[in-house]
């Protein structure tokens, strides 16, 4: 008796067309980017300004973190550091703001506006808490929020890596050796606030990881865009926790020392 061979539904060797579909990524002016860069350079001015004219750094004399003025109670100076730089050694000012230059725009294009602002503040704070906490040296500069932005940079990349594809892994590896070859130079150096840098790293990953952005692809096809699955309640809390640990390190700091 013949058999007849089992019937296969699967068509075999069928390939199946695709297309490239345009996916809408996040834009706008990087706003906040260009403020902080803009607030900054005049900052410097007026202090250069003060230091050629007058003979003094007064802007430096009154907001750079000096524990023992934070500990009688001049406690902006956690936050006033990260708008001042050494007049000096215009490089100081120059590799910072071109840092932000680079950085800036792309993180604050999908951060947003008020995100970004948050981040870079936070950063700043984090790292003067730590430099207050750790190193009596007196220190001023943007390098704290700087690296809270590689920080931040870096866990954007890792979160959205199945989304951003082999260009992330690319760029996260990039990433990782800047930072450790700047901590690396920096523990080799006198004059670098190592401990300001850790902790605006530590600020920017923390806020980063538990309230930066989470990318996915929503919509309708073929009007596909971007989306960030991260609620704004979760960044509020994020934001907020991390301002009240730092800053009840801060606290506990000024109190032992006091």
């Amino acid at each position: 008796m013949n058999q007849e061979p089992p019937i296969n539904h699967e068509p075999q060797g069928v390939q199946i067309p695709t297309r490239q579909v345009a996916v809408q990524l996040p834009s706008g002016k990087p706003l906040v980017t260009y403020t902080l860069l803009g607030l900054t350079v005049i900052v410097f001015a007026l202090q250069m300004a003060g230091a050629s004219f007058y003979g003094v750094d007064l802007a430096a004399a009154l907001g750079a973190k000096v524990n023992e003025a934070i500990i009688v109670g001049q406690v902006w100076r956690l936050i006033t550091p990260m708008f001042l730089h050494s007049t000096s050694m215009l490089l100081h000012i120059v590799f910072n703001m071109y840092a932000l230059f680079s950085f800036g725009p792309t993180l604050e294009r999908y951060y947003g506006h008020g995100r970004f602002l948050t981040l870079y503040l936070l950063a700043g704070f984090t790292g003067n808490v730590l430099s207050f906490v750790f190193s009596p040296a007196p220190s001023l500069g943007a390098s704290t929020a700087i690296f809270g932005l590689l920080g931040a940079e870096a866990v954007f990349l890792y979160q959205n890596r199945r989304l951003l594809g082999r260009s992330a892994q690319t760029a996260l590896i990039n990433l990782v050796v800047i930072a450790a070859l700047n901590l690396l130079l920096g523990f080799s150096s006198g004059f670098v606030d190592n401990w300001g840098h850790i902790g605006g790293l530590v600020g920017g990953v923390l806020f980063a990881w538990l309230g930066g952005p989470l990318l996915a692809v929503g919509g309708e096809y073929p009007n596909l865009q971007v989306v960030d699955k991260r609620s704004r309640r979760e960044t509020v809390i994020a934001a907020v926790a991390l301002f009240a640990a730092f800053g009840f390190l801060a606290a506990a700091t000024i109190f032992m020392r006091a």
